[in-house]
């Protein structure tokens, strides 16, 4: 198979012995990374139908309406997941061309009539039967691999003992075209993912610390050029706004800062319990379903129950890193320091803006947040992860 190295296993060898041999699929499996993104899920469909059941204008009348959707999101996430892994990120790092292809035509079809604006971001595509699909969420994918494919083909082709600037050139244009499309929406939320995811590639790489310099140059300069010229749209400039100064317009830009410190804060130590946040059952904080769904943690099941997601996902981010560091394959590397770079940012921003410590970005918290775009993309991460780990070589 294409994906990864079967084993050759004598004949007489039964199922059972096949499935708990030590070279096998399931046994070289990440079982702690895929135990914690799964309970991530199972909570996230929690805190979901908790924020959710009692929004009629919402679920039309159904309270388990966003319950079913978020497990039917978690259940197309881990089938994506057998899936990444049956290919394997080998068999992927081929049809890279294709699928960065593909991202870019999508996230470009937003910027068509077929694009639809969410909370002030032009960053969707509605599809039939009420779904919508988010583009820039598969786009962090494809700007993993991309950059992946581009930084390791020489090194790991032995040719190389680290990415050349003409390469490391390359990989940047390549990340460059979707991320202006993305900045276009505008989704500067998404933008400030995929520049971290940029950064983390360039880091895993062994490329010249000059170019991770020089970007980080560039993004300040970008960002002040931005500001400058207006380039930002009002709801953008409001937002920075209200975090830089938290007091300005409580009842208008800082409204969802406010109320979400507020509904974290009044849950204490063991929270008010599931289903009994004041704060919630009040529908005082927007979007918590998506954007802020760390407040539902942090009023009903207090600072036990969300330092437990703050647990499972540094989980995550440490069986990661440790894949990171096993594989024997730069490409390998790249991708799961990528991957590391988006969950680890994305995280921090998502929790840092309930907490008021970060400004209000609009990106989910990955595996926990409704959000079909979002769960498809973060499990087809897992995906990779575990496809690198089941393709390392064994030790003795």
């Amino acid at each position: 198979m294409a994906g990864f190295s079967v084993q050759r296993y004598a004949p007489e060898r039964s199922v059972w012995g096949r499935l708990v041999a030590r070279d096998s699929l399931v046994r070289r499996l990440d079982w702690p990374l895929l135990g914690s993104a799964i309970a991530l899920s199972f909570i996230g469909s929690l805190l979901v139908w908790s924020a959710t059941r009692g929004r009629d204008s919402l679920t039309h009348g159904d309270p388990y309406y966003f319950l079913f959707r978020h497990a039917l999101n978690t259940g197309i996430g881990i089938a994506l997941m057998i899936g990444t892994i049956w290919l394997g990120h080998r068999t992927l790092r081929g049809a890279v061309p294709v699928l960065y292809g593909l991202s870019v035509l999508l996230v470009m079809a937003v910027l068509t009539p077929l694009g639809a604006t969410v909370n002030g971001a032009h960053a969707w595509i509605l599809l039939p039967g009420g779904f919508s699909l988010q583009p820039s969420e598969f786009t962090k994918i494809t700007i993993i691999l991309g950059m992946a494919m581009l930084l390791a083909a020489r090194v790991d082709a032995g040719d190389q003992a680290h990415p050349d600037h003409r390469t490391v050139a390359k990989a940047l244009a390549l990340a460059a075209l979707p991320m202006a499309v993305v900045m276009g929406m505008p989704d500067l939320g998404s933008v400030m993912v995929m520049v971290v995811i940029v950064l983390g590639a360039l880091l895993a790489s062994g490329a010249s610390n000059r170019w991770v310099f020089g970007l980080l140059g560039t993004g300040v300069a970008g960002a002040v050029a931005i500001w400058q010229l207006g380039l930002l749209d009002d709801y953008q400039i409001a937002r920075f706004a209200a975090f830089a100064n938290p007091a300005l317009d409580p009842a208008g830009v800082g409204y969802n800062t406010n109320q979400a410190r507020i509904a974290i804060g009044s849950g204490g130590l063991h929270g008010t319990g599931l289903f009994q946040g004041t704060q919630t059952t009040g529908q005082f904080v927007p979007e918590q379903q998506t954007d802020f769904v760390f407040t539902v943690a942090g009023e009903e099941l207090g600072f036990l129950g969300a330092g437990l997601i703050l647990v499972l996902l540094g989980v995550v981010l440490w069986r990661a890193c440790r894949i990171a560091r096993e594989t024997t394959e730069l490409y390998g590397t790249i991708v799961a320091a990528g991957i590391i770079a988006w969950f680890a940012f994305q995280a921090f921003e998502n929790i840092g803006m309930t907490l008021g410590i970060m400004p209000v970005a609009g990106l989910p918290l990955p595996f926990v947040s409704y959000g079909g775009s979002s769960m498809f993309a973060v499990w087809v991460a897992i995906g990779l992860l575990q496809s690198i780990r089941v393709q390392r070589p064994i030790t003795a």
